[in-house]
């Protein structure tokens, strides 16, 4: 099978085809850099780059890049709020950055383009709009004509009559400022300075550039005019995404993207993540807490353009998985030697090909998944062997055969177990309150007669070598190996 990507453009999914054959270029829109990254950044990053992964084991060569928003309304009221710069705040949060994604396990990009380091770019972008009839200067402020575009709205879908005024979402200022618009819907593309703010020379004044322009002149300048890959949260496809392309085309007269692929949200116990709900939740809160190849496992196991709800439950049950997937990849570093394993380029071709059928249908990662977990549940119950019968049921070198696939695959999709890990105990993985956690979550299937999620969870466990003992009055006991 080849690989097929949904196209949010087109609205379906197609046979994915590069510009310049095994090459891609590929652009994700980055972050606002006025605060630690959340969840939801750790979703959009992630996910994107196992993509750029899964694309350079499948042969391509990838220009991965990602921007950083560092002139924005929210870093100035932080610099306000703080006592200092703008450039301060950015450089704060980028550090910050580099600090969750090492820890996410998340590589870098090619590049990481900043709208500060973009300028020249973003006011040549603004005048040949302005020259072509797409923009217009209003007392310092330039404006989009969006009227002027007949395409309009192709991305999202939405009407320009049904859309509502102020549509560029980001900018809080404009809307007392619509008088100087032509339209309601137009967007700024410059914003005339304003006291006590930072700004650059223009040919419309003094000033700062308007978010969605930042990311059109970027792409322009690290990729060109037409790239493979626009990626980004689907919060993004409006306005963000759809004024990109009213921008980028209207001056290139060419698709500024083949392939806009757009991941699913972040909700956290069923409601939307915010501050004010008390459910705002930073990488590095949730990595203090749980293991960064759990979170990874947790996010890849949903399809990427589906909503994801952080619960303490689903996390519970993602690190009981990890330690399944850890137990099978460690199989080889604590058995290996006894075992003989000596050939590295070992690889069965049948379960690659089944890794590969999976993941060509839209990134289906879980689907990659499931075929990782078929691999380490068996060389678990191998391991289970060793230990309490000194022998395996399966000949050494399918063993290996299996634990080599394991390994190659596991790394496309970012999952590591160190060799320093290996214990003839399988159950090292689980900490005393998961296991407690994954008991309670038996106890409530039992008590919902729902027998199937039951015995898979004591399944779970008895991979992990924890064994359980059912008391009367629904009491449940553990203890392991």
């Amino acid at each position: 099978m080849t690989l097929t990507v949904y196209n949010t453009l087109t609205r379906s999914k197609s046979t994915f085809q590069t510009i310049e054959e095994n090459k891609v270029r590929m652009y994700c829109c980055g972050i606002t850099v006025y605060d630690y990254c959340h969840l939801g950044h750790a979703r959009t990053c992630l996910v994107w780059d196992v993509v750029r992964r899964y694309l350079q084991w499948s042969g391509y060569e990838v220009n991965y890049i990602q921007n950083f928003t560092d002139i924005d309304d929210k870093i100035l009221n932080r610099a306000k709020q703080e006592g200092t710069s703008m450039a301060a705040v950015s450089e704060k949060f980028i550090a910050a950055y580099f600090e969750d994604m090492a820890r996410l396990g998340v590589g870098q990009a090619d590049a990481y383009p900043r709208a500060t380091h973009t300028l020249n770019g973003i006011k040549r972008l603004i005048y040949e709009l302005e020259q072509k009839g797409f923009a217009y200067p209003a007392d310092g402020d330039v404006y989009y004509a969006v009227q002027n575009f007949p395409e309009y709205g192709k991305l999202s879908g939405r009407k320009l009559e049904d859309m509502q005024a102020g549509a560029s979402g980001r900018v809080s200022t404009e809307d007392a400022q619509r008088s100087k618009k032509q339209c309601p819907f137009d967007f700024a593309l410059w914003k005339a300075a304003k006291e006590g703010e930072p700004a650059w020379e223009s040919p419309w004044g003094n000033g700062r550039p308007g978010w969605h322009i930042e990311c059109s002149a970027m792409v322009r300048e690290m990729l060109g005019e037409t790239i493979d890959i626009h990626v980004g949260g689907s919060d993004l496809t409006f306005p963000h995404h759809e004024n990109e392309i009213a921008q980028s085309e209207a001056v290139t007269g060419k698709p500024l993207a083949n392939y806009w692929l757009h991941n699913g949200m972040i909700i956290v116990e069923g409601k939307k993540m915010s501050k004010s709900l008390g459910n705002f939740i930073t990488i590095r809160e949730l990595l203090d807490k749980y293991e960064s190849m759990a979170v990874r496992l947790f996010i890849l196991q949903t399809q990427y353009r589906k909503p994801v709800d952080f619960t303490e439950a689903a996390l519970t049950t993602a690190t009981s998985s990890w330690s399944t997937l850890k137990a099978g990849l460690l199989f080889g570093h604590q058995y290996g030697k006894q075992l003989g394993f000596a050939d590295a380029d070992l690889q069965d071709e049948i379960l690659v090909s089944k890794f590969k059928l999976a993941v060509d249908d839209d990134f289906n990662f879980a689907g990659g998944l499931a075929v990782l977990f078929e691999i380490a549940k068996n060389l678990s119950k191998e391991g289970h062997m060793i230990i309490h019968e000194g022998t395996t049921k399966t000949e050494a070198r399918e063993l290996e055969l299996q634990w080599r696939t394991l390994t190659k695959l596991a790394e496309i999709l970012g999952f590591e177990a160190k060799p320093e890990q290996a214990s003839t105990d399988s159950s090292e993985g689980l900490r005393d309150w998961e296991i407690d956690a994954l008991v309670q979550q038996r106890n409530e299937a039992r008590k919902n007669k729902n027998y199937a999620q039951s015995d898979r969870l004591r399944d779970e466990l008895q991979a992990q070598g924890i064994t359980l003992i059912d008391k009367p009055g629904g009491v449940t006991i553990w203890n392991r190996g």
